[in-house]
């Protein structure tokens, strides 16, 4: 049996062609190439490539300048944030929430729209593996073109089970039974009704957004289409800590907020969603709303 495509680069001694991750005494990082022949030069002297070709992966090599480094492969959260962009990468805090409260499984068919630089594909390709199915678009073709790059970079060679088309969703997406929908663009709602043909009853969309004037036409829109049981919105932050003896504390600094992100499940055709239970507060719908359940400006309509 066959390895996963790009597993063989994640393990064993280090082979040309590998990409290598060194950490400095500061806990600084610099990413290269592995070439038979060629040195790594730093402001701290140099080493030769050959000294890792081989050599086990956690090993530490010594500089001309006789600096010690830590050498390992890159992580792939490693690896998205230090890829070449064309568009700004889906942080990694936000990839993994996305492949857990999206419930990405091996040999899910997953719909994504808005590929970016391909942080987000390289995630979901690993996660859905060779026998799922990724169907990738992105309006932009120079956007699409770098991604291409950094996905087959990590992964060694094209990925068998990914799709990439360059175009709007909306007016390319001819996928059916679809298990998942990720949807990292400016404008979301605009993909809804297509989106709600492709995924199979019980499906999830996810949404990506950033500003919340996006978050609240995104959520609102899920809901007024009425194929979606109640659409989850959420953020997350990160915050490291210091630990060093008896100095316990946060970190100065933290990843805070990089995008919201909105879960909902696809209801069986014919379906309605039921009523919600929460009240909103008065007047948070404005005198204009006209969405569903809506009496005369008023707020939905709830028991």
């Amino acid at each position: 049996m066959s390895e996963p495509t790009g597993a063989a680069r994640r393990r064993g001694p280090f082979k040309v062609g590998d990409q290598v991750q060194l950490t400095d005494p500061k806990g600084r990082h610099y990413t290269f190439t592995l070439e038979a022949g060629k040195n790594f030069h730093t402001h701290k002297g140099s080493f030769p490539h050959d000294e890792l070709i081989g050599a086990p992966e956690g090993s530490v090599v010594r500089t001309t300048g006789n600096v010690a480094y830590l050498a390992l492969r890159p992580l792939l959260p490693d690896y998205v944030l230090s890829m070449p962009r064309g568009a700004a990468v889906v942080y990694p805090k936000d990839a993994g929430q996305i492949l857990a409260f999206g419930d990405i499984f091996p040999g899910a068919r997953v719909v994504e729209a808005g590929v970016g630089s391909g942080a987000l594909s390289t995630f979901l390709l690993r996660a859905i593996g060779e026998q799922g199915m990724l169907h990738s678009y992105e309006r932009r073709e120079d956007f699409a073109e770098i991604a291409q790059q950094n996905v087959e970079r990590y992964f060694g060679s094209p990925h068998p089970a990914w799709q990439l088309t360059v175009g709007d969703l909306q007016d390319n997406l001819s996928d059916t039974d679809v298990d998942r929908v990720v949807l990292d663009m400016l404008a979301p709602w605009e993909c809804l009704e297509a989106v709600s043909k492709a995924l199979v009853p019980g499906g999830i969309l996810c949404a990506y957004v950033a500003t919340t004037t996006q978050l609240s036409r995104t959520v609102e829109s899920i809901r007024e289409i009425g194929c979606f049981a109640e659409p989850q919105p959420w953020e997350s932050m990160i915050r490291n800590w210091h630990v060093e003896g008896l100095a316990v504390r946060p970190d100065h600094r933290m990843i805070g907020h990089t995008g919201f992100l909105v879960t909902a499940r696809r209801l069986a055709d014919g379906v309605e969603p039921p009523l919600r239970r929460r009240r909103p507060s008065k007047g948070a719908y404005g005198e204009d709303y006209k969405g569903p359940g809506s009496r005369s400006g008023s707020a939905p309509a709830e028991d």
